[in-house]
């Protein structure tokens, strides 16, 4: 009689055709709607940044409750140390890429070389161009 309890619950867990098709429609639809935003150029700059990251937000909430059933488990506060662990590894990498970047494209320009430095080590190493 327990096995067909577990199985009466394991079987719960899982989602209907009616789920998993309405979590599919949401996940295109906001698929769709970021690309719409970002083909329409109705918003530049930082706008255009934080209303991707809402619909990708967004998203990622829909795909968590309709595909992996996040919540709906016997043990959810296993299945949140999980996601707040690989949230934690997600922005560890998103911001150390962005720094990063940022970093390289501020020595970038901080060590291009200008005319004047060209010319002063011109003048300083006594170096005459020629014309060919």
């Amino acid at each position: 009689m327990s096995d067909k309890v577990v199985v009466s619950q394991h079987e719960g867990g899982r989602g209907s055709v009616l789920t998993y098709s309405l979590g599919f429609s949401l996940s295109l639809l906001l698929t769709l709607g970021a690309y719409w935003l970002a083909s329409q150029q109705l918003t530049t700059g930082w706008g255009l940044i934080f209303a991707l990251a809402a619909l990708a937000v967004t998203q990622l909430f829909v795909q968590l409750v309709f595909f992996l059933h996040l919540g709906k488990e016997s043990k959810p506060r296993w299945n949140l140390v999980v996601f707040a662990f690989a949230a934690m590894v997600v922005l560890i990498l998103v911001f150390g890429s962005l720094w990063i970047m940022r970093n390289l494209d501020y020595a970038h320009h901080r060590l291009a070389p200008t005319n004047q430095t060209n010319q002063q080590i011109i003048n300083d190493e006594g170096y005459q161009q020629s014309n060919y």
